[in-house]
């Protein structure tokens, strides 16, 4: 139940019967891996893929937030994750794609270490959690490195996105970062299989989503008037940190829904608000993410304008969760989805004309203006740090130009295996819907005196997280309430 309610200052307990223990992985100095012969076998793969040459998989850094000892809270680099699952800094794995052998490279724990961290674990123990018998300490790296290629032999790296890691690359290369170039081959390869989740993965990926599940409920009960945003915000992590876990990305907490990427305010909430939530939490053991929307109204009822628009978003998910499965462009599930998004505005008033032709104009993303998901996994946007389009598009689906339709990040044919969030939404911008009307843009599918009046509305968006199965697709996780009742029941309960 919950503590005090209004004004500033607030508790807030679990609610009972929930769980509050930390899995027993937090007393460990490192999170517990798959069984060693699931990472042999990616590598393995990895090299087969590659053919030659040697892989250079470097793990993220500490990062100093303002002075070198101050660091933000760590988060490994998803391809290391995923070839060496060791989540702590200051690694670098290698593998030889000719011979498939692999090394880890690091150090030892120094006496400074054991007295500012405590006991930990000799590289070599590390190594063997990930089937890993070579290690070699980190400044063998370069050596290493500049012998395959003063001997003629290729190198492959990943795209860096952190300037650490680019200047890592451009010395261990003997190159200007400029001339860092990252290997087609090794990400091709790396994309294929880490967009493909085995049955252990869709495991944590559950595990995740029970996390995400008791996020939402905690940010669903806090929607109460006189609540701030920071608040219900800092409740959400708390639930997530109680369990061993931390958000995979900063949350979205707002009453600003029409702003997609609003982060959270100390503004109030007030009744009648819709406060929008877009979070998820990590698997407490081998991190993988969570990401889920939800809309909850402020004080427990929707209103009946508020339900209208609701429904058409729900609706729309729906009709797209349905629609996933094995062979099917995800290109066509988002344009199943904006078709049934443009016949509900059409029933509200707010569109008109012929469906097909107002989502082949593109109309709908005045009030739609984002694609229908991503791939999710390790990373919140699985292995975009490769390339979106890399991930995404492929020879027969190409990035479209038209506005809405080019944030669509994934568009080609789904597999079995395949992860993706499913997230429509309607939304009312008020200096969208102005530019759009002064240049009488799309005037025969938008009715623009209507979409005025909905300004302030704020917006709506209901994402999930599917698995593409042999016969269709599997919403992950216990189940989010999304159902406007349901919704409104978990609401009333923090009231």
């Amino acid at each position: 139940m919950w503590g005090e309610r209004s004004g500033s200052a607030w508790a807030v307990e679990l609610a009972e019967g929930e769980k509050s223990e930390l899995p027993s992985s937090s007393l460990l100095p490192f999170a517990p891996v798959f069984a060693p012969e699931t990472y042999v076998a990616r590598r393995r793969a990895l090299a087969h893929q590659v053919g030659e040459g040697l892989i250079v998989l470097p793990g993220n850094a500490a990062a100093p937030m303002n002075y070198a000892a101050n660091y933000y809270p760590f988060r490994q680099d998803g391809s290391f994750l995923y070839y060496a699952g060791l989540d702590e800094a200051g690694l670098a794995l290698v593998v030889d794609a000719g011979t498939g052998e692999a090394t880890l490279y690091g150090h030892d724990p120094t006496m400074d270490d054991v007295v500012w961290e405590g006991a930990l674990v000799s590289l070599a123990d590390r190594a063997a959690r990930s089937g890993l018998t070579a290690t070699a300490p980190t400044e063998q790296l370069e050596t290493d490195v500049q012998a395959a290629l003063a001997s003629g032999r290729p190198v492959h790296v990943l795209p860096p996105y952190r300037g650490d890691t680019h200047l890592q690359l451009s010395r261990l290369l003997g190159t200007a970062p400029a001339d860092v170039r990252p290997s087609e081959e090794l990400m091709a390869a790396v994309i294929a299989q880490r967009l493909v989740k085995t049955e252990e993965e869709v495991a944590e990926l559950d595990a995740a989503l029970e996390v995400t599940a008791a996020m939402h409920r905690v940010a669903m009960r806090m929607a109460q008037p006189g609540r701030s945003e920071y608040e219900v915000a800092a409740a959400v992590e708390l639930a997530a940190a109680s369990r061993g876990s931390f958000p995979s990305f900063p949350p979205i907490v707002t009453v600003r829904g029409e702003v997609l990427h609003n982060h959270p305010t100390a503004t109030r909430l007030q009744s009648g608000d819709l406060l929008l939530v877009d979070t998820g939490g990590v698997s407490p053991e081998r991190r993988y993410a969570g990401d889920v929307t939800r809309v909850a109204p402020v004080g427990g009822r929707f209103s009946d304008r508020q339900r209208s628009v609701y429904d058409v978003v729900l609706k729309s998910q729906l009709a797209a969760i349905a629609a996933t499965a094995p062979g099917v462009p995800w290109r066509e599930v988002h344009d199943l989805s904006a078709r049934v998004i443009v016949d509900g505005l059409k029933d509200l008033g707010l569109m008109r004309g012929d469906t097909e032709a107002a989502v082949a104009a593109g109309a709908h993303a005045l009030f739609y203006p984002h694609g229908l998901g991503h791939a999710l996994g390790l990373d919140v946007h699985d292995a975009e740090a490769l390339g979106e389009d890399r991930v995404g598009y492929d020879a027969a689906f190409r990035r479209s130009e038209q506005f809405g339709t080019r944030f669509l990040r994934f568009a080609r044919p789904l597999k079995e295996g395949y992860v993706m969030t499913v997230e429509p939404g309607v939304y009312f911008i008020g200096p969208l819907i102005d530019q759009w009307k002064a240049a009488g843009q799309h005037t025969e599918f938008v009715d623009y005196d209507e979409a005025e009046k909905w300004v302030g509305f704020g917006g709506v968006r209901i994402e999930d997280d599917v698995v593409v199965t042999a016969m269709g697709s599997r919403v992950l996780g216990p189940g989010i309430p999304k159902d406007p009742a349901d919704v409104e029941d978990v609401v009333q309960e923090g009231a």
